[in-house]
């Protein structure tokens, strides 16, 4: 849900620009017209409203549904949040599971409106179904987008809420990710009450990185609000650190159990660094990591703990791992790997077609990554090669979906289970810090 400016960075949030633009915008004055030219200029055909009664039913009849369904398969208290008064807001949250959007919604009364990415509008007739039911705010994922912008002014208006992950990702490691400083710029845009929304405990249910449910507890609620007056009485700086503190979750080292037979199965997801060997491939089993290299296995326990077999590992939380790996990947040099491809991969490729369908481009695509750039059957006789001072963006969705923007195209890549496309994302974005001069870059893409 992410919406960035024209760097290749993607944020969150509109770049300043676009809020600069928007708030410079203006309607034409035709009061010097002529009464002629007023006859001869067509009326303009009224904007529908966004907000419809059938989206509070679509809601209240959902809540009755997942509610309970929630409880007992995440374990998790939704907080209600209680006003005197019923009014708009912008509620921010941290995202930890799949399941975010609905525990954010079962805790106001009314309806909601999400910035949801692109991938949720190009699934046909689904996608209709969800439009006509929910509304959710379309927006490109990694790209920049006024119009997602527009329309969240256009629903303030008549009276709805915003719902926005300023993160843009859903966490890997168990810390809230990266937020861009432009969240401020939106907040000022929009003129809200800010509402603070905070997730605890998913990562130890559900880690992005996994297929299943652990059994644990987790817990949802507003954090803190921010009044507008608030808001405007603090300088940039302090909005930003009051909305990171507000948002900010490590929940590697939180407490609790969360118990499953398969606890680590699909880490290899999220790693692809071993402290012994390097860049690495993983597969893992059970409760088991197994580095590919080496051969050492971690055990990922009901703590969240790590552990090595037979060996003392340096890392207890898979978030010290992940941050180790991100300080290796940025010490890199990219022209080291511009012969050899680091990673071999393969993978569905569609295009999509934002707002429409995706289509099946390679059922069986081979994928290569290089230090400055990613291939797609290069050594077929119908190579697709992605330079990376060509791609404009690229991204991590759901699980291990990896989206590709390039000459206007969006490129999906859909692998196995076993698929890292957090490598790509980091490396891509690693190679931009690279070229810009800032080669320990802090931001690799989430």
């Amino acid at each position: 849900m992410a919406i960035s400016g024209s760097s290749v960075r993607p944020s969150g949030f509109p770049a300043p620009v676009f809020v600069r633009n928007m708030e410079r915008t203006k309607h034409p004055d035709q009061s010097a017209a002529t009464p002629e030219q007023k006859a001869k200029t067509p009326a303009k055909k009224k904007k529908e409203p966004w907000i419809r009664r059938r989206h509070q039913i679509a809601r209240d009849f959902a809540y009755v549904l997942l509610y309970p369904y929630a409880k007992w398969k995440y374990g998790v208290r939704v907080e209600r949040f209680r006003e005197p008064k019923e009014r708009p807001l912008l509620i921010l949250y941290n995202h930890q599971t799949p399941f975010d959007q609905f525990f954010v919604g079962m805790s106001f009364r009314k309806h909601v409106y999400y910035l949801a990415t692109e991938d949720l509008f190009s699934n046909g007739w689904v996608s209709k179904l969800i439009r006509w039911l929910v509304a959710p705010i379309p927006i490109m994922k990694a790209a920049s987008d006024f119009a997602a912008v527009k329309t969240c002014v256009r629903v303030a208006r008549e009276g709805g809420s915003i719902v926005i992950a300023p993160e843009g990702n859903r966490t890997y490691s168990g810390k809230t990710e990266h937020m861009s400083p432009s969240i401020v710029k939106l907040i000022r845009l929009m003129k809200l009450p800010v509402a603070l929304y905070r997730i605890e405990g998913g990562y130890g249910v559900q880690p992005r990185w996994s297929d299943g449910v652990r059994r644990g507890k987790m817990h949802s609620g507003v954090f803190r609000v921010l009044e507008p007056e608030a808001c405007a009485a603090m300088d940039d700086e302090a909005l930003f650190a009051a909305v990171r503190e507000g948002l900010t979750v490590d929940d590697s080292r939180s407490g609790g159990r969360f118990r499953s037979k398969r606890k680590a199965e699909y880490l290899e997801r999220a790693v692809y660094w071993c402290p012994y060997c390097g860049l690495s491939v993983f597969e893992s089993h059970g409760n088991e990591l197994e580095c590919k290299g080496c051969h050492r296995k971690i055990t990922y326990g009901e703590d969240k703990r790590l552990s090595g077999v037979g060996f003392e590992f340096p890392y207890a939380t898979v978030s010290e791992w992940y941050d180790a790996q991100s300080r290796f990947v940025r010490d890199l040099d990219p022209a080291q790997f511009t012969e050899a491809p680091v990673f071999r991969d393969r993978a569905r490729l569609s295009e999509v077609i934002p707002s429409k369908q995706k289509l099946l481009r390679r059922e069986d695509a081979a994928l290569r990554l290089y230090g400055d750039r990613m291939s797609v059957d290069e050594e077929g006789p119908e190579p697709l090669l992605l330079p990376f001072d060509e791609v404009t963006a690229m991204a991590a969705l759901g699980r291990n979906k990896l989206n590709v923007y390039h000459g206007g195209k969006i490129w999906q890549f859909k692998p196995g289970k076993r698929f890292n496309a957090l490598k790509y994302v980091n490396f891509y974005y690693h190679y931009q810090n690279w070229k810009r001069g800032e080669p320990n870059g802090e931001f690799l893409g989430l």
